[in-house]
């Protein structure tokens, strides 16, 4: 089995699918164990902007490395911070800057010692604004854009507009380096583009929209989103 050094990973034989859909010709299930996860006493979102891409995927990266238990961390940048503006599928109106979304859970006083510790560390990546929410009402609202994401490029598209989304992750050293490098592949491409993810896996995605009749314009993408894959691979990802 290829084995990589990044967090999240589908490299490899998917054994369970296998097993699964065997439908009992390769063996038989005799007995299940059930993993039960304690609903947390607290819980709290936080939103952060940052200069650029790759301060906030640097601090995502000082985050994890300081063990501060998060339990998700999201990026998005500017582009993609102006289309949730533009679809209107948000109450709030966002600045347009690449910005991070921070879940966290646990004790009262767990969360709040982990807002803290990464308000620190943030700040020492340049980050702006930094908000957390309240309540469970805010806490929806704040996380609202980052749900929206993916709808809220659908909804720009024209008639033969198609978007394009690719899903790659590296070790978590190498995530402030291929985000960077493939937001300036993006930003030369002069198509409407942005790069997002799941940052706390070393996960992230790039959504290009383009016109799939164009050949020429499908060309630059493809060149693009291949490159990006053999940097990825490069990198051990």
């Amino acid at each position: 089995m290829l084995t990589r050094l990044c967090r999240k990973s589908s490299a490899g034989y998917n054994l369970t699918g296998l097993f699964v859909g065997s439908e009992g010709t390769l063996g038989l299930v005799t007995e299940i164990t059930l993993k039960l996860a304690v609903i947390p006493q607290e819980s709290s979102v936080a939103v952060v902007t940052f200069p650029t891409i790759r301060d906030a995927a640097a601090a995502a990266t000082k985050v994890l490395r300081a063990g501060v238990p998060v339990a998700a961390m999201e990026v998005m940048d500017e582009v993609q911070m102006g289309v949730i503006n533009k679809s209107g599928a948000t109450k709030r109106k966002w600045k347009e800057v690449p910005t991070m979304f921070f879940k966290f859970s646990g004790t009262k006083a767990g969360v709040q010692d982990n807002i803290s510790f990464v308000k620190q560390i943030t700040k020492q990546h340049k980050s702006g604004d930094f908000i957390f929410a309240t309540d469970a009402k805010e806490q929806a609202e704040l996380w609202s854009a980052r749900k929206e994401a993916l709808w809220s490029m659908l909804a720009l598209r024209r008639e033969g507009d198609d978007v394009w989304s690719t899903d790659v992750a590296v070790p978590l050293s190498r995530l402030p380096d291929i985000i960077e490098i493939s937001k300036k592949e993006l930003d030369d491409l002069g198509l409407f583009a942005s790069v997002l993810g799941h940052v706390g896996d070393g996960n992230f995605h790039e959504s290009i929209l383009y016109d799939r009749q164009n050949p020429k314009e499908r060309a630059a993408v493809e060149k693009v989103i291949h490159d990006m894959v053999d940097r990825a691979l490069e990198m051990d990802g």
